[in-house]
């Protein structure tokens, strides 16, 4: 195979990757990470999305139903052991599906900030949640029973980590300027032999 047909291959499976990407994933869409860990080991981790062409620069959201802004927030809790105890979906199709939801994200900053209530909610004995105030104290907790009794597993002060995802877009650029780089130390070693 001579090098011009390596490189037409990189380049065709590069512009390929990238086209599926693009459409799996429009632009205008943001997704965003999050870590919290507790003083005593517990940690939730999960993700948020948005569409960041319609999005004001504070979106606020709470309740039951259709979100203003909000795509779609996962959750997932860890024990101290990183053994997974509930994983939620509290916003799936901008639709929330718990009567506490609290979420207030600053997009300029991509700081959390305020009240924040998320992942149970719905009444179900057993089922974890996660709220209190951001930069001043937060709790994982647990219901216990229908008259709202719980229990809390693990507090913090209040700070939630948030990280940009990178965009697929990018991740494959750089695997096909790698794929390139590959390429062209074939094309040394073919011609020092």
């Amino acid at each position: 195979m001579t090098m011009k047909n390596i490189f037409s291959k990189i380049g065709a499976i590069a512009a390929t990757t990238v086209a599926i990407a693009a459409a799996n994933n429009p632009a205008q869409a943001i997704e965003l990470n999050f870590n919290w860990l507790g003083d005593a080991g517990y940690s939730a981790t999960g993700s948020f999305s948005y569409d960041e062409t319609t999005a004001p620069t504070i979106i606020s959201e709470a309740g039951r139903g259709a979100t203003n802004f909000l795509q779609s927030l996962n959750v997932s809790f860890l024990d101290p052991s990183k053994n997974l105890l509930g994983t939620y979906d509290t916003v799936a199709g901008g639709v929330s599906q718990s009567d506490f939801f609290a979420f207030n994200f600053d997009t300029s900053t991509h700081t959390l900030f305020s009240s924040f209530d998320i992942a149970g909610g719905t009444g179900i004995i057993g089922e974890y949640f996660f709220q209190g105030t951001v930069d001043d104290s937060l709790f994982l907790r647990q219901d216990i029973d229908q008259v709202s009794a719980f229990r809390t597993l693990d507090q913090n002060s209040g700070s939630i980590q948030v990280s940009k995802v990178p965009e697929p877009a990018s991740m494959l650029g750089l695997l096909a300027f790698a794929g390139l780089g590959v390429a062209s130390t074939l094309k040394k070693k073919q011609a020092s032999c």
